[in-house]
């Protein structure tokens, strides 16, 4: 039978953890980075929301947010619009998505032109995935496009010329926990590589919940000569069983401390959401220290846990970036 865990010993443990986190608990620690990613709204509902995302979390002074793009450019309108209102209407850096999965090239230029138009200076270019049940090649591509995001990246930066070129800024996606259409861990790499080579600026990761996994993957990336930063993708848990079907589809490792941790707690959001910030914030905090100083979060919209998260990390509101945020149509 064990012995009982005294008080004692309790707050003992408490300041040891403490003591050894890499930053005091008031501040951040000096050079961390936090960028925060949307997607596009569909309804007026969903604007009001991406309102509130806005004004809460951009006030915590992102290096940039950006707005996804779906499958086979299903959201490029709505995508293109909420850019435009993060562009036009507040002082935050943002980022475009791109995909070239069943575009042409005339098509993808033509967003280019548009991001450009508007003042967007960071694109984030992926391959993409088809809307089921559409037409196209088997790697997804279509006659006159790009056969891959390192494709893409190439032709990002042929098409952008002048000073726009110069300022430009492109991120590519990278997998941990490999692509789940990769033919090999090896395979996955060498393609991540291709992209950066292609002149992309950096990589911003799938969320994944084993800090191990990427720092392994951090350690081949390195070895492999891939020196631009990889940004790991953070993903609090909004919802246990919805982040289950993610972690399927796209082959994120759920640990087994996940489900007991996160067990009965869909129907109690308060305690849930308590849960959640913490779990990201140690997952933050134990990359911080092995130096790990960018952090991409996924919000899915939901910005008071992704402003908890930060909070607990130390990532506190600046004089606000914007005032008002962007208005609610």
């Amino acid at each position: 039978m064990s012995t009982p865990f005294s008080s004692r010993e309790f707050e003992q443990e408490t300041a040891d953890r403490l003591a050894r986190r890499p930053w005091p608990v008031t501040s951040l620690r000096p050079g961390i980075e936090v960028s925060f990613e949307f997607f596009p709204p569909a309804t007026g509902v969903g604007q009001t929301n991406l309102a509130a995302c806005v004004a809460q979390l951009g006030p915590l002074d992102p290096a940039f947010v950006s707005v996804t793009y779906g499958a086979g450019g299903t959201t490029r309108d709505r995508t293109q619009a909420a850019v435009q209102r993060l562009a036009v209407e507040t002082d935050l850096d943002v980022a475009g998505h791109l995909t070239c999965v069943g575009a042409t090239r005339d098509q993808i230029g033509a967003v280019i032109d548009d991001y450009i138009g508007i003042g967007v200076r960071h694109i984030v270019a992926l391959r993409g995935d088809m809307p089921e049940g559409a037409d196209s090649r088997a790697d997804g591509s279509v006659p006159g496009g790009y056969r891959d995001a390192a494709g893409l990246v190439a032709g990002i930066r042929s098409h952008v010329a002048g000073t726009a070129a110069e300022d430009l800024q492109i991120s590519v996606g990278a997998y941990p926990e490999v692509h789940p259409k990769a033919v090999s861990p090896q395979a996955d790499l060498d393609n991540l590589k291709a992209k950066l080579d292609a002149g992309a600026d950096r990589a911003l990761t799938q969320f994944f919940f084993d800090t191990d996994v990427f720092l392994r993957f951090l350690d081949k990336a390195r070895s492999a000569g891939i020196t631009a930063p990889i940004v790991p993708g953070i993903m609090p848990v909004a919802n246990f069983t919805n982040i289950r079907r993610f972690s399927a589809r796209c082959g994120t490792t759920i640990p087994d401390w996940m489900h007991v941790l996160f067990a009965d707690l869909d129907d109690a959001p308060e305690v849930h959401q308590m849960v959640a910030a913490t779990v990201a914030a140690e997952q933050c905090r134990r990359l911080a220290e092995h130096g790990v100083n960018q952090f991409h979060f996924y919000t899915m919209n939901k910005p008071e846990l992704t402003a908890a998260t930060c909070r607990i990390l130390g990532v506190s509101p600046t004089p606000a970036t914007i005032d008002e945020g962007i208005r609610a149509s």
